[in-house]
């Protein structure tokens, strides 16, 4: 057999089994009857949350910044970071030498003082009779009472000092100011610090770690469903498979506006029992905003179904809300409209209507019959171009017919 014949055979043989198979088909496939076109979902019961999403940093509800009023150089360190310390705990004493010093010249500062105050009063005693009896005049005597209140003043200013250089090395010892967790020192032993008009931090202590707070940032079009005491549940990284719960605390007034954007900080409070949350962990909250337990829900796809449109076909009506189409028994779609409630973006609560748990709605198509018989017809002519390709292959050649 010659090759062009060999070729002519094989397509005519590929021809006949794409009409064959065509035709089978078909025929097996039948009428599509009116419930195999649209996708459909039963109506259920469950809960229903609607949330408010956010991201916060964990802290503290209350910090202490531990700073110095004298200026030193670090001689101990009685602690350091996560211990936990008692009010009036000493954490840290500075070198004392020099306010020793400064002390004992204030003593003495007093005593010399306080002798001269003595003399003065004396005179002062001594005189005033004489100027009694009239042996000496006012001005003669106004003297000794002005060195008398300038002996007086002089001890109460050594008093002072003295009073001034003890605090100053009652100050050299550190100590906490309320029981707390050190969660920072910025300090090391030989270090010298200064005190000034902004005091230096020495020590951070948390007074309590088992309640934390958040700080979240809320955008403006979602503070005006946030109010103290409402449920929140929030997440960390360090935990991805646990859920924390707490509560909203304060809303603050004050905005903040980064690259044109509003947010409102929210104060989250939430307990810290197991000790597994820590300061600056990233949490991602979800303020719930509605729940109920039990709610007959549907598909937010339900409510949006047209079965008068393809559905690749524009929609811009609202006609869709507030209205589901009902399977009934017989394939055929039934419209019901119903009242709705709140949304989680999947499925929406019912809150008033005729359906009914275990009702089918529909929410799509599954096939446009007329999308099926489009792609019929280009199978078939797909097959009738390779059978005319055949034929045109049969006789190949010069000549009338494709002989030689």
């Amino acid at each position: 057999m010659k090759k062009p014949l060999r070729m002519a055979l094989i397509l005519l043989i590929l021809g006949g089994l794409l009409l064959a198979g065509y035709f089978v088909s078909g025929a097996n496939q039948g009428p599509q009857q009116p419930g195999e076109r649209f996708k459909t979902v039963a109506i259920t019961r469950g809960p229903l949350e609607q949330t408010v999403a956010s991201t916060g940093t964990l802290a503290a509800v209350e910090t202490v910044d531990v700073g110095t009023e004298v200026s030193g150089t670090i001689e101990q360190l009685k602690v350091d970071y996560n211990d936990q310390v008692k009010q009036g705990q000493v954490l840290a004493i500075l070198k004392q030498d020099l306010f020793t010093a400064a002390v004992t010249e204030a003593e003495a500062a007093v005593a010399r003082a306080g002798a001269d105050l003595a003399l003065a009063e004396r005179e002062l005693k001594r005189n005033a009779s004489l100027y009694e009896k009239g042996y000496l005049s006012e001005q003669e005597f106004l003297p000794y009472q002005v060195n008398a209140e300038k002996a007086r003043a002089s001890l109460a200013s050594a008093q002072a000092g003295l009073l001034r250089a003890r605090t100053n090395l009652e100050n050299t010892v550190i100590r906490s100011p309320i029981d707390g967790t050190v969660i920072d020192r910025s300090i090391d032993v030989g270090q010298t610090v200064a005190a000034s008009l902004n005091t230096p931090t020495l020590f951070i202590i948390a007074r309590n770690l088992q309640q934390m707070q958040i700080e979240a940032d809320v955008d403006e079009t979602d503070i005006g469903q946030i109010s103290p005491g409402q449920a929140v549940r929030f997440m960390v990284q360090s935990y991805p498979e646990k859920t924390f719960t707490g509560k909203v605390r304060q809303v603050r007034l004050q905005p903040q506006t980064v690259d044109n954007v509003v947010t409102y900080t929210v104060i989250v409070e939430a307990g810290n029992e197991a000790g597994l949350l820590m300061p600056g962990m990233t949490a991602t909250i979800d303020f719930v905003v509605y729940q109920v337990q039990d709610a007959l829900l549907v598909p937010d796809a339900a409510l949006s179904f047209q079965p008068g449109h393809r559905p690749d076909a524009a929609d811009d009506s609202a006609a869709g809300a507030g209205r589901v189409f009902c399977l009934e028994e017989n394939g055929h779609l039934r419209p019901v409209r119903v009242s709705t409630g709140a949304s989680d973006g999947l499925v929406t609560e019912v809150t008033d209507g005729e359906l009914a748990e275990g009702m089918l709605v529909a929410t799509g198509f599954r096939q446009d019959p007329a999308d099926a018989d489009a792609d019929a017809d280009a199978d078939a002519k797909q097959g009738f171009s390779l059978f005319s390709l055949m034929r045109k292959g049969r006789g190949p050649g010069p000549g009338p017919g494709g002989r030689p």
